[in-house]
Formats: C-alpha cells, sequence, structure tokens
C-alpha cells in the first residue's frame, strides 16, 4: 500500500469518527434536555412504577433529572440515554428511546 492510499484510508477514517462523535454528542443533548427540562418528549411510566404513588414517582423524577454519574460502564456509547439506580431504597432502571410520533416505531435521532 502506497504512503498516499495510506493518508486517504486515515483521512477517511478520522473524518468518520469525527461524524460518530458529533452523532454521538448531538444526541447526549437531546437526552440531557428531554432528561433534566422536559424538552422533546413524552415521559412513560410503568405500571410497577406508577404503582408507587405521586410522591414515590415525584422522587424517582427529581432523582433522574439529577443523575450525572455517566461512566463507561454506566453509558458505553456516551449518550446519556440509561441508568440503573436505587431511589428511597426502590432499585429502578430508566431508558430514553426514540420514536415517531404514532409510537409504534422506533426512531432514531438524524
Amino acid at each position: 500500500m502506497t504512503n498516499q492510499k495510506r493518508e486517504t484510508l486515515f483521512r477517511e477514517a478520522t473524518d468518520i469518527s469525527r461524524a460518530l462523535d458529533e452523532t454521538v454528542l448531538e444526541t447526549r443533548l437531546l437526552n440531557d434536555d428531554f432528561r433534566i427540562r422536559r424538552l422533546g418528549g413524552t415521559i412513560v411510566i410503568t405500571t410497577g412504577i406508577a404503582s408507587l404513588g405521586p410522591s414515590a414517582i415525584r422522587d424517582i423524577i427529581s432523582a433522574i433529572t439529577a443523575f450525572d454519574s455517566f461512566t463507561r460502564e454506566n453509558d458505553p456509547y456516551g449518550e446519556h440515554d440509561c441508568a440503573v439506580m436505587t431511589v428511597s431504597g426502590i432499585k429502578i432502571i430508566w431508558k430514553i428511546d426514540y420514536y415517531d410520533l404514532s409510537r409504534r416505531q422506533l426512531d432514531l435521532p438524524s
């Protein structure tokens, strides 16, 4: 392989990596806007969480809003889209997903 071909491949790989990094950052910003400020989405609560009552729901949503302990272990893609945590002694899992407006088909941000 010539040096020119290596440089071209390296440049293309760098361009792809940069584009992926930008997509991750954009997704992270959208997820944080929704998680922290409730912008751009709808909160869906499972029946199990709903059965805990309004006070527990308020505590759980507050804890999710305040959560900022994202690491490579719990956020491997850097998108701030889910976590497992304990709130008032209750272990919960929260997740942000993208759906079309009818909420029937998973839709990824572009």
